[in-house]
C-alpha cells in the first residue's frame, strides 16, 4: 500500500488539531513533563531506569530550573549549579547532567529546540575514594561465617557478577545443572518485574561446581523448591515474592562482613560484582573474557568502571620488573673483560655494590 502524504490543505487542518490539544513545552518543567510522559514508559524503559529518572528529575532537575524558559538555560549556569551539589561526583555527572540532557534532546528530537545546552557541561566523574573490592581471602573467610541460604546468594553473586535484581529474580527453573549455568531472563527492583539492563545482560553465565552444589544443598532445605518458585523467596511473603535484597545487607551480610574480620570495607551487593572484575583482572583474564563473563555492553565499561588493579598486584608487578632489572645487572656485572684496569675494576665494584643494597631494599619492603 502506499502512503499518501497530507496535501497542503490536509497537513494545516492536522497542524491546528494537535495545536488545539497540544502546546509546545515553553519551560524546563513543561519539557519534562512531556519527557516523562512519552520517553519513561515500561515499553520503551526498564523500571529500575524510569524509577531513577524520575528520583533525580522530582527532586533536583525540576525543583532547580522549573520555570525557567529553555532558550535561557545556559551551559555555564548548568554547570556552576551542579558543583554546589552535595553528590557523588559520578551522581552529578552519569545520572543528573546525562538525564538533563536526554530531556534536550527530547525537545531537538521534536524540533522546539535546535540546541542542547548540557551538551559542553563539564562536570568531574573522579570518584571520591575507591569503591571497596574483597580479596578471594575476603570473600572465603566472608562464606564460612553464613549460613546455607546466604552463603549460597553470596557465592552465586561472588562467581557470576550478578546484579542484585537479577539474583532476586531468579527462579529454579533459570538454573541449568546440566550445562551448569544460569540463564538470566529478568530483573526485580522493589517486586517490580521487568526486562534485564542490556540485551548482553540476558546471556547465559557459567556456574562453578562448588556454587552448583551449594545450590542444590538449599534448594533440599528450602520450603520452595519447585521450578517457578524463587531461588531466594521471602518467607514472610510465603514464597510469592523474593526476599529484600537491601533488607538481608543490612541484617545479615553486613554484621557477617564484621564477624570474618574485614576491616574499614563498605560492602553491598554491587561489591561482589565489582570483586569479580578485579579479581578477574588480578588473575590475568584477558579483558574481552571478562567483558563476556560481566555480561557488559562493551569492554570499555569493563575497563573504566569496574576493575582497578589491588596493591598487592601492583606490589607483585613492580617486583617482577625489578627483579628483571637486578638479573640483567648481574648479567653484564659478571661477563668476563679484557684485562680491566683500575679504574673500570673501581666501577664494577661500585655497581655490584649498588646493585646489593637495592636487592636489600627490595626485600625490606616486600
Amino acid at each position: 500500500m502506499q502512503f499518501m502524504f497530507p496535501t497542503p490543505s490536509g497537513r494545516n487542518a492536522l497542524r491546528n488539531t494537535i495545536n488545539s490539544e497540544f502546546t509546545v513545552p515553553e519551560t524546563v518543567a513543561e519539557l519534562v513533563t512531556h519527557y516523562r510522559e512519552n520517553e519513561l514508559t515500561e515499553e520503551k524503559k526498564a523500571y529500575a531506569t524510569i524509577e531513577a529518572n524520575t528520583h533525580y528529575l522530582t527532586n533536583h532537575i525540576v525543583p532547580q530550573w522549573d520555570a525557567m524558559y529553555l532558550q535561557d538555560v545556559r551551559t555555564v549556569d548548568v554547570e556552576l549549579w551542579l558543583h554546589t551539589l552535595q553528590l557523588a561526583p559520578g551522581t552529578r555527572r552519569s545520572k543528573i547532567r546525562n538525564i538533563m540532557s536526554a530531556v534536550f534532546n527530547h525537545a531537538i528530537r521534536h524540533e522546539w529546540m535546535d540546541r542542547n545546552p548540557i551538551t559542553k557541561v563539564r562536570v568531574s566523574a573522579k570518584r571520591l575514594r575507591e569503591p571497596d573490592v574483597l580479596t578471594p581471602a575476603e570473600f572465603a573467610s566472608l562464606i564460612a561465617v553464613l549460613d546455607l541460604r546466604e552463603r549460597a546468594m553470596v557465592m552465586l553473586a561472588g562467581s557470576t557478577g550478578l546484579r542484585r535484581s537479577e539474583l532476586v529474580a531468579l527462579t529454579w527453573a533459570d538454573i541449568d545443572l546440566e550445562l551448569m549455568q544460569v540463564n538470566v531472563r529478568r530483573s526485580c527492583v522493589r517486586n517490580h518485574f521487568g526486562d534485564t539492563k542490556t540485551e548482553a545482560s540476558r546471556k547465559p553465565v557459567p556456574l562453578h561446581p562448588s556454587v552448583v552444589k551449594y545450590l542444590k544443598a538449599w534448594r533440599d532445605e528450602s520450603p520452595y523448591a519447585a521450578e517457578v518458585d524463587f531461588l531466594f523467596p521471602s518467607l514472610r511473603r510465603e514464597g510469592k515474592q523474593p526476599l529484600s535484597p537491601d533488607t538481608l545487607l543490612k541484617k545479615v551480610i553486613r554484621p557477617a562482613v564484621e564477624r570474618a574480620g574485614i576491616k574499614n570495607k563498605r560492602i553491598g551487593w554491587h561489591s561482589f560484582r565489582h570483586s569479580l572484575a578485579t579479581n578477574l583482572r588480578a588473575a590475568g583474564v584477558d579483558l574481552k573474557t571478562a567483558q563476556e563473563l560481566l555480561r557488559h555492553a562493551n569492554s570499555r565499561i569493563t575497563l573504566e568502571v569496574y576493575t582497578h588493579a589491588i596493591s598487592a598486584t601492583k606490589r607483585e608487578a613492580n617486583n617482577r620488573v625489578m627483579q628483571m632489572v637486578l638479573e640483567a645487572g648481574k648479567k653484564q656485572l659478571s661477563a668476563p673483560s679484557s684485562a680491566p684496569s683500575k679504574g673500570a675494576q673501581a666501577k664494577k665494584k661500585e655497581g655490584a655494590d649498588r646493585i646489593s643494597t637495592l636487592s636489600s631494599t627490595l626485600a625490606d619492603a616486600s
